[in-house]
């Protein structure tokens, strides 16, 4: 496999299309080599638009969506961000990149342990990665500038808004199947929040993730 060529191809064939026009963010995913951060299994298809497999059961994202959050988000260099679902560190070392600090939590040990070595392997000095149950939130380190949550959501939890500085976004796949709304939600005060619906997909939900009340009178 030429690498370079299918890097080429990945952004100019599946993020582009999508909306993703931040050259910083295409940039980007030149710099950070997302076939490191993909299990030796599966290096053949790093650059694919598929969600590719990693242990624990759990999944790296389609390239297009990761991209597109991390346009939407808009993270600053002075920023701190928190991330739930940390996977093969993959997103977090994209955040650093753009980022003061990042904190990610993953309820697997194994993907803690992934995660941790991806990111020292590829110079990743600024992400700190940390074993838990963030699916409600996570208070150590808040509030933050940015969450993202690296995960399907049923329902967003109002813990989790709750963490955000006011001017603080936060990035999650929201819903039930079939289809779930990509949303940035922005703090713009103490209990007012703004709501965009970005794009439609559909992600396994994280860990714990709070399910909807079926309830009814």
């Amino acid at each position: 496999m030429n690498t370079e060529q299918a890097r080429f191809n990945m952004i100019e064939q599946q993020i582009r299309p999508w909306d993703v026009l931040d050259q910083d963010v295409l940039n980007l995913l030149s710099i950070v080599k997302r076939e490191n951060f993909v299990p030796a299994a599966y290096r053949n298809i790093a650059f694919a638009d598929l969600e590719i497999p990693l242990p624990a059961n759990q999944k790296m994202l389609q390239p297009r969506i990761e991209a597109r959050t991390l346009q939407e988000l808009a993270v600053k260099k002075h920023e701190s961000v928190l991330e739930i679902g940390a996977g093969s560190g993959y997103v977090a070392a994209l955040l650093a990149h753009r980022a003061r600090h990042v904190l990610t939590v993953d309820i697997k040990p194994e993907l803690v342990t992934l995660a941790r070595e991806n990111l020292v392997a590829n110079g990743v000095t600024n992400a700190e990665v940390v074993e838990g149950d963030g699916s409600r939130g996570w208070s150590d380190g808040a509030p933050f500038d940015v969450i993202c949550i690296s995960g399907g959501l049923p329902v967003l939890p109002q813990e989790l808004l709750g963490l955000l500085k006011i001017g603080g976004r936060l990035a999650a796949y929201v819903g039930v199947l079939p289809v779930q709304k990509a949303q940035i939600i922005t703090r713009i005060g103490e209990a007012e929040y703004r709501v965009e619906d970005v794009f439609e997909t559909y992600i396994e939900p994280l860990i714990n993730a709070v399910e909807p009340s079926h309830f009814k009178f």
